[in-house]
């Protein structure tokens, strides 16, 4: 059963407890969280492993490439962090009120799982240097897996109880970091330098080069630690641009200086980094194990602390948006969201079985350049549809942030184009779904903006072509009264417009505005719903006027937008021949403003199984024929008169005009490109007009007939004589091209 979505007045809902949480600054909130998870657990179990694998050259690209990407990112999230108030959640946060609530969650979900399993990421790195350090021996498979799941335990039960302990814990983690990075370079420099390997040997990593760069790419992912913290921030516009550009400015820094360090000392071989693990750092660094575990530990500790503080976030930020169940909002006293931190420890807790470090580094990196991609796309719709509330502080071209994007899809698909698939169709899914439930937003986004963007440029493009009858497309204006009821004729207009055109559904209400106004919408509303219902795309639209007639005329004239007015109305069949008389006097107007008309009867008798004919009668010129063909040939794109046959009848008075008047069809069929039938039928003298029409069509599903504007003061008489030419129908469809591009169009 979908779960309600529901909000206050400001957009998001509000959380179901309060609590009184302290809120933090640049530096403890973004900055330390944010260069701890960066230097950490890759930088010290893994660093010489990818250098030992990939060799010097290959190395600097394998960090170039990353921290490019991150760094494109960091942009773009910053600008979009520096436009909005940034509320619990992060990145999804920015996304969802960016690209809408659809995508929001298609990525918040990926998002969550990508932070929970961060934690067990980080927790088999801290076991893995536990047992390097010497405990209990050589470590067994299972024996890492005990450790990393009671280190999960752990860091899940320290987080769920207070959010200052976690982060206050990095101030001394980052002196710690420090000190081991001194200890390196000291021990470098004074053990002497060697030739650094160059060519790439891929020892211990079968999987070649872009293995290699899966397993290194969490490394630069911990950036987004701080913007994790959105909602603990006392200033999240100001310290996340500032606190997450220094971080990832600091990480990528120092992750140049580390294969150069490691690659030209004396101290290690290439096999020796190959091996990889902590001791690579332990016989290198002054002091060796003394000082590196600290930072080694600390590193991992605080990044395990900042996804186990940044993943039950997200998952409150979509239970405050509805996509999640309420329960997993609620905050303990401190402001804790205690049921979501234990929902991810226990995910974490069952990811732990997927292994070890490397395979567990994999699922991690897919999942974080999927959010990498939704950030740059943010930014860049965001600049291109140029909305006049976007205005970012820290401003980045729309193609800097699309270049990320494509950055991080191609890397992705590098690492595994099955994985990048299964990411693909794991968003899509998601989007569909939200999509499906038709959730309401008080909050506008960039679609929006983007759409008008293209719009307006599009608009601007058609002034070039819009007296061009080649372009013509039926752009139809129907007046349908109560759409319940005039669904059909509805559905007819939607068979002559074929998507081709804009449809415009309008129901005239007469009365007063004043007093009518606060209807209108609840009947535009209704009208919406009675189109959804019948799966067919029009525009709803509702005027009040003071009498059909001069309401209709007047509607018709402003309906539309730059070069896409209405160029078609449409009337149903009248009930009262009054209203047929007032609907032939619209007729004579709609002429004179160039806009065509058509009134359509409707008489469905079609027999199951007897295929469809649709009868149209010329009488010898193109002004309402070559309309008159055009719709049929439109009505028969549909499905359901995909097999109907095309009859092109006239009459002429005597055998003597018979000839001229099959050769002027047969000449005319080349020109319409429609396949059709002709037949030339002589009046016989004992028979009217109109009853060899009847004779001929009466069968027919449907049968188009032209229109003349009525002389003033003829209404009547034009009105009687349609009706009892209609009468001998099934379905009538009355034509009346007015259009500039009358007798133009075939």
């Amino acid at each position: 059963m979908p779960l309600p979505i529901t909000r206050n007045q400001d957009g998001p809902m509000t959380t179901m407890a309060t609590g009184s949480a302290r809120k933090f600054g640049t530096f403890l909130g973004v900055y330390t969280p944010s260069v701890l998870t960066i230097l950490g657990l890759i930088m010290y179990l893994r660093f010489g492993w990818v250098l030992g694998n990939l060799g010097l050259p290959l190395t600097l690209l394998v960090v170039v490439t990353a921290s490019s990407i991150t760094f494109i990112t960091a942009l773009s999230a910053s600008a979009l962090s520096t436009n909005i108030r940034v509320g619990v959640g992060g990145e999804y946060y920015m996304i969802s009120r960016s690209l809408g609530l659809e995508l929001g969650g298609a990525i918040g979900i990926p998002l969550f799982l990508c932070r929970t399993l961060s934690i067990t990421f980080y927790s088999f790195g801290l076991a893995e240097s536990i047992f390097a350090l010497g405990l209990g021996g050589e470590a067994s498979p299972v024996a890492i897996q005990a450790v990393a799941a009671g280190i999960v335990i752990l860091t899940t039960a320290i987080s769920g109880k207070s959010a200052e302990v976690a982060l206050k814990m990095q101030v001394p983690i980052m002196i710690a970091v420090g000190i081991s990075l001194v200890a390196l370079i000291i021990g470098v420099v004074s053990g002497g330098f060697g030739s650094a390997e160059v060519t790439p040997t891929f020892r211990t990593a079968p999987g070649g080069y872009w293995f290699v760069f899966a397993v290194f790419f969490p490394a630069v992912t911990g950036f987004t630690a701080g913007i994790g913290m959105s909602g603990d921030l006392e200033d999240p516009q100001r310290s996340i641009p500032k606190g997450t550009l220094l971080a990832v400015v600091t990480g990528a820094a120092v992750y140049l200086l580390i294969p150069l360090l490691l690659a030209f000392t004396a101290r290690l071989s290439p096999v020796d980094l190959a091996d990889g693990g902590v001791a690579v750092w332990t016989r290198v660094a002054v002091l060796g194990a003394w000082l590196v575990f600290p930072g080694l530990w600390g590193a991992i500790l605080s990044s395990a602390f900042g996804s186990a503080l940044g993943g039950p976030r997200v998952l409150q930020a979509l239970a405050n948006d509805g996509l999640a169940p309420r329960f997993l909002g609620k905050l303990t006293r401190t402001g804790q969201p205690a049921i979501a931190t234990a929902v991810s420890g226990a995910i974490a807790l069952v990811a732990v079985l997927l292994g070890g470090l490397n395979e567990v580094a994999r699922f991690v990196t897919i999942l974080f350049l999927t959010l990498y991609v939704t950030i740059n796309l943010s930014a860049a719709f965001e600049k291109l549809a140029g909305d006049p509330s976007y205005r970012p502080t820290i401003r980045v071209p729309w193609y800097v942030s699309l270049l990320g994007s494509l950055g991080a899809i191609a890397v992705m698909f590098m690492i595994s184009p099955l994985a990048c698939l299964a990411a693909v169709v794991l968003e899509g899914a998601l989007y569909v779904y939200l999509r499906r439930r038709a959730m309401k937003k008080r909050w506008g986004d960039v679609r929006a903006g983007l759409w008008v963007t293209l719009t307006r440029f599009a608009l601007l493009q058609l002034r070039e072509h819009e007296d061009d009858p080649r372009n013509w497309r039926p752009h139809i204006l129907i007046f349908a009264g109560d759409t319940a009821k005039r669904i059909g004729l509805v559905r007819l207009g939607s068979w002559f417009n074929q998507n081709r055109g804009i449809l415009t559904v309008c129901r005239l209400v007469q009365g007063d505005v004043a007093e009518l106004a606060p209807e209108m919408r609840e009947i535009k509303a209704s009208m919406s719903e009675d189109l959804e219902r019948e799966n067919l795309v029009a525009f709803s639209e509702v005027n009040v006027v003071p009498d059909f007639e001069s309401g209709a005329i007047n509607v018709a004239q402003a309906n539309g937008i730059a070069g896409l007015h209405s160029n078609t109305v449409m009337f149903g069949w009248p009930e009262k021949p009054e209203r047929f008389e007032s609907q032939l006097r619209i007729v004579r107007a709609m002429s004179r403003l160039r806009k065509s008309t058509i009134i359509a009867r409707l008489n469905w008798k079609i027999e199951p199984g007897q295929r469809k004919r649709i009868d149209i009668w010329w009488r010898g010129k193109q002004r309402n024929g070559d309309l008159m063909l055009l719709l049929a040939y439109l009505l028969r794109l549909n499905s359901d008169w995909k097999d109907a046959r095309i009859a092109l009848r006239s009459i002429v008075s005597n055998e003597s005009k018979r000839e001229q008047a099959e050769q002027d069809l047969a000449d005319l069929v080349p020109s319409t490109r429609i396949k059709l039938e002709t037949e030339v039928i002589v009046k016989p003298a004992d028979k009217t007009v109109i009853e060899v029409m009847h004779e001929t069509s009466g069968d027919a599903s449907m049968v188009f007939l032209g229109l003349m504007d009525p002389e003033p003061g003829t209404e009547a008489e034009n009105a009687r004589r349609l009706a009892e030419m209609a009468a001998g129908f099934n379905t009538t469809i009355l034509v009346r091209n007015a259009g500039e591009f009358a007798g133009r169009l075939i």
